[in-house]
């Protein structure tokens, strides 16, 4: 179970944009992460590479999350808004569940749930 200490510095390292050092400050070398119901993508090097990958397809992504955290023993509910600004001017605003489960301090298992229509 995290610290409110911990899961509040991981929470202002996703609102300052350091999506990449949150992975790599946050989550346990063998953690996944999944969408929905998609297949997890395991190892936090893989994570970070696709953060990256998905940092790459926008000119700017902001996050904050929505009321507080939800927290259960090793379960931690946080509601996110995602604003991804394209090249183009284009905006999309992702709003998501991120169901996790800590082991101490660090994340181990991850699942977003949104609806996959507000990425049209």
């Amino acid at each position: 179970m995290p610290s409110r200490q911990t899961l509040e510095a991981f929470i202002a390292e996703v609102e300052a944009g350091r999506f990449v050092e949150a992975i790599e400050g946050f989550y346990a070398e063998t953690a996944s992460m999944a969408e929905n119901t998609d297949a997890p993508r395991v190892g936090r090097d893989v994570l970070v590479a696709g953060e990256k990958a998905v940092m790459a397809r926008s000119a700017k992504i902001t996050a904050r999350r929505v009321g507080e955290p939800l927290v259960d023993g090793d379960r931690v509910a946080v509601r996110w808004l995602f604003e991804f600004n394209g090249e183009d001017g284009s905006k999309r605003t992702l709003d998501e569940i991120a169901w996790q489960r800590w082991d101490g301090e660090k994340v181990v298992e991850e699942v977003f749930f949104y609806d996959p229509r507000q990425l049209r």
